[in-house]
Parts: C-alpha cells; sequence; structure tokens
C-alpha cells in the first residue's frame, strides 16, 4: 500500500473561494440549447419551454455562472437576432458550425432561464465581426433601466427591468485562425481597449474578461496574453484560459498528468499578467478566467464537428465520458481551488450534450455523465477558505509531465460552518492509498460527516441512458479521525472527498 501524508494550518490560507469557479457555458452549437436546456414540447418542458430534468440536474451540478452564447459562435452573431417576437426573428447560417440558427431561443430567453436555475449570466460581445459600437448598445440593451431608445426596446420585448449582466467577455479565441474575424494581438488589443472602455461609461459596474490563447499550444502562445493586456490592461479585470484535455498516449497515468500542466499554464499566465503590471508600476492584478475546459479527445473528427446540408441542431461534439476522465475533471478541480487567488472564475464546457455533465435524449431522458459528480460534489462541499498544504507521496515520471505525484490534494475550510473538507486524487492505478491528514490549529475533536468516492474498476466504464449509475458516488470504506489527525484508504485510481466538522 502506498503511504501519503498531507499537512494543512488553519493559520496559512491561499485564498478566498470565488464561487464562480463553479460555471458552465451554453452555446448556439449542436444540441446544447435545442434539445437541451429549450425543447418546447418534452414530457418535462414549462411553460417557457425549458426541460425541467435538465434544470433539475443544473441545479443539483451546483452551477454557479454560465457563459453564453459563445464560443466560436459568439464571432458572427448579432444579438439583434435573438430579441424580439420569435416569429418574426431571422433564420441564419451559422458559418461556427456549420448549421442553420433559428434564433427561437436568444438573450431575454437565456435570462429567463438563468433565472429559473439560479445561476449568474456571463455575456459575450461579437469582436470577430462587430465592434465596440455592438458592445455598447448591447449593454444598454441589457443593463440600462430605461428612457433610451434601447432599454425601451428590452421593455417593449416584455423584460421591464434591466437583466443586471456584470461579467462580460469581449469577444472569443480572438487569436485563433478558425474565428471569423480573428486578429493579430495587437489589432485584438486596441478593439479590446476600447470595447471595454464605452462598455464601462454605459455601466462602470461590469466586470470584463479579455481573450487569452485559445490553447497553450499556440504558436503565438504568451507573446499574445502580454501584448492584448499591455493594450488593455487599465480597462480589463481578466484574462481568459482555453483548455481541452487529451489523451494521446492512450494511457491513464499520462492522461492524468494534464492536471500537472494545467497548474503550470496557469502559473505561467499569472506571471505574464504580473509582467505587465510591472511595467506600469502597478499594483493591479488581472485575474484568470478559465472560462473553457473540459476533456475532449474522443468525438474530435470531422464528422463530430460538421453535418453536411446545413441542419438545425445537429448532434455535434458528444463526447461520452468515462470513470478516467471523471478522475481527471476532479483532479482539475483540484488544482483550480489551489490557484484561488488568481482564477476567480471558470467555465466548464459545455453543460448539456455538448462535451457536457448532462446528457440529453430528444423527447426523452436526461442523465448525469460520469464527470457530473466530482464536478457536483466539489460545488456542494467546497465553501470558504482554500487552505494551504504540504503534501508528501510518491510519484512517477511521465511524458505528459516530468514529475506526478501519486497524491493531488486539497483542503477548505468553511468558517462559518467549521467544516472542513478533503478533496484528494489517488493517482496510481495498482495501489490503494494510506492518506495521513494532520489538521493543525482547528482546536478539539472532529467528526466525519461525508466521505465519499468516484472509483471503478473499469477506467472506459460509463453512463448512458440505460445503466446512468454505472460510475456515481460511493461511500469510502476506510475513513476515520481522532482528534488534529484524519486517515483514510484511498481506493487505486480514486477521487475523493472527505467532510469534517467540530464534534
Amino acid at each position: 500500500m502506498l503511504s501519503a501524508r498531507l499537512i494543512v494550518d488553519r493559520d496559512f490560507a491561499i485564498s478566498e473561494l470565488d464561487r464562480r469557479l463553479f460555471g458552465t457555458f451554453v452555446e448556439h452549437m449542436g444540441r446544447c440549447v435545442y434539445t437541451g436546456i429549450f425543447e418546447p414540447g418534452h414530457p418535462s418542458a414549462d411553460e417557457h419551454g425549458f426541460r425541467e430534468d435538465v434544470a433539475a440536474l443544473t441545479r443539483e451540478l451546483g452551477v454557479s455562472i454560465v457563459r453564453y452564447p459563445g464560443g466560436n459562435f459568439l464571432s458572427g452573431y448579432n444579438w439583434e437576432d435573438g430579441v424580439g417576437p420569435v416569429d418574426r426573428r431571422p433564420r441564419r447560417l451559422d458559418l461556427a458550425w456549420f448549421s442553420t440558427e433559428t434564433n427561437r431561443f436568444g438573450t431575454n430567453e437565456f435570462v429567463d432561464w438563468c433565472r429559473k436555475v439560479e445561476v449568474e449570466p456571463m455575456f459575450g460581445v461579437n469582436l470577430g465581426t462587430r465592434g465596440p459600437d455592438e458592445a455598447r448598445r448591447f449593454i444598454e440593451y441589457c443593463n440600462h433601466p430605461g428612457g433610451t431608445e434601447l432599454s425601451e426596446l428590452r421593455r417593449s420585448h416584455g423584460w421591464d427591468k434591466p437583466h443586471d449582466i456584470k461579467f462580460w467577455c469581449l469577444g472569443n479565441e480572438m487569436d485563433g485562425p478558425w474565428q471569423i474575424g480573428a486578429k493579430r494581438a495587437s489589432e485584438y488589443g486596441r478593439v479590446a481597449h476600447e470595447t471595454a472602455k464605452v462598455m464601462r461609461w454605459v455601466d462602470p459596474s461590469i466586470e470584463l474578461a479579455a481573450c487569452g490563447s485559445s490553447n497553450r499550444d499556440m504558436a503565438t502562445y504568451a507573446r499574445w496574453e502580454y501584448e492584448v493586456l499591455d493594450h488593455c490592461f487599465d480597462h480589463v479585470d481578466f484574462i481568459s484560459l482555453h483548455t481541452y484535455f487529451m489523451n494521446p498516449h492512450d494511457s491513464t497515468e499520462e492522461f492524468l498528468g494534464n492536471i500537472e500542466l494545467l497548474d503550470l499554464f496557469i502559473k505561467e499566465v499569472v506571471a505574464i499578467a504580473d509582467a505587465v503590471a510591472a511595467t506600469r508600476r502597478s499594483p493591479k492584478r488581472i485575474m484568470l478566467s478559465l472560462d473553457e475546459w473540459n476533456v475532449w479527445y474522443k468525438a474530435r473528427t470531422h464528422a463530430h464537428l460538421r453535418k453536411p446540408g446545413w441542419p438545425e441542431h445537429p448532434p455535434l461534439i458528444e463526447e461520452v465520458y468515462n470513470t478516467e476522465d471523471a478522475l481527471l475533471v476532479g483532479g482539475a478541480l483540484i488544482t483550480l481551488l489551489n490557484n484561488a487567488d488568481r482564477v476567480k472564475c471558470a467555465c466548464m464546457a459545455q453543460l448539456v450534450n455538448i462535451i457536457g455533465p448532462i446528457m440529453t435524449e430528444p423527447g426523452g431522458p436526461a442523465w448525469r455523465q460520469t464527470i457530473f459528480h466530482p464536478f457536483a460534489l466539489t460545488a456542494r462541499h467546497a465553501h470558504g477558505r482554500v487552505l494551504r498544504t504540504l503534501a508528501s507521496s510518491p510519484g512517477y515520471a511521465g511524458k505528459t509531465a516530468p514529475e506526478i505525484p501519486y497524491l493531488h490534494a486539497c483542503v477548505t475550510e468553511d468558517e462559518a460552518t467549521g467544516r472542513v473538507v478533503v478533496f484528494a486524487l489517488n493517482r496510481h492505478l495498482g495501489e490503494p492509498m494510506d492518506l495521513d491528514v494532520l489538521l493543525r490549529g482547528f482546536g478539539g475533536g472532529r467528526r466525519i460527516l461525508e466521505a465519499s468516492q468516484i472509483h471503478h474498476p473499469n477506467m472506459k466504464a460509463v453512463n448512458t441512458k440505460d445503466a446512468r449509475d454505472e460510475v456515481a458516488p460511493a461511500p469510502i470504506r476506510s475513513v476515520a479521525i481522532d482528534g488534529d489527525r484524519l486517515r483514510a484508504t484511498l481506493m487505486p485510481g480514486s477521487w475523493n472527498v472527505i467532510v469534517t466538522a467540530p464534534a
């Protein structure tokens, strides 16, 4: 049996946890909107056409904020197409996903859905085919209370009160050649600066995220971040990161090494942002928004990305997730928590059907994919402060990362309830782990409230419509606490959460 140790002290914290780390993403792509969150005529649909089964699973998932309407779709989108009477909305060719967009669902419907499931909306503005003028008109439509043409237009559409959208993305992946209206860093940095300026003039209370690189492997990575921020540093609050985890070596051990690359990516972008601040002698710190992330490598062929004939909401990149995917998602969430001082927002892409934790059948059921469970458990139990940890664990050398410790862990403390929660991933696939956790400075005795694991002997096991709970949380068989010492046996290849409280 492996032995690993974790030391945590109540006096040493990384940061307060921003609940926006538990965000997701809804794009007009494939079946995310249509037959995903919105399906009039479905047996569970409410009066607005929102699927109640998906709404219930979204609440269970613990989603805090949802990014909309894209994604690549954003760079060719006219927001005016998605407001007003539905029967007058235009049908458009969507060049991002080679589909026909009906615009039956748009801005106001999305806000209504967010209110229904009690999540914060995050909007993006099109900086591909449009620019500052479109953005300032869009935010006036959404956020201005009344008395102007655009705010009164919103009111005439049936939404009297402003939507009060606080978080806005300045375009999407503008460095990518696949993007409509892709730009060089200098071009994008200037338009982001000017767009941010006028949007803040309309509503000074908003937060703004500039586009970082589309992924860490882009040829312009790092130089892009620096030049973009050099233009718009004074007008934005966030720089975005996008990452999709792949398994090029067809090895679970190597696949789980992606967690180390995510941590490196975050720290590199922090360093770049702080370098831009240093040139200004500025105390301002740009925060990070990981507003697209997930596992995505199986449903990635041309046939998964494009269907012939400009169809309406065709099935696209409907990744079926397995056990190892759930372990990686759980490990990535631990990494986000351990970087909570700078990562203040994150959006798993996407919510439903499109590489999502929730799957649906048109006219039929909705179910939880394997990756649903670590996300839901983390969102449910991670509150308050993220504490610094000192971990001691054996590990292995890999191609993905040179050093991969078997133990990957973090600890949170909710001062309001006294709960201290340990999240731990055992990356050893053949041996259980004897985990010894020293909880310093919490005083008095403690008790175990809950101890759950994601574990399955088959790393390729999946959840389906007919076997919805093949991979699901189960109790940890061996866990105990005595004073300030917590001991647990973690199964091989398992992601675990242990919730403690004052006795």
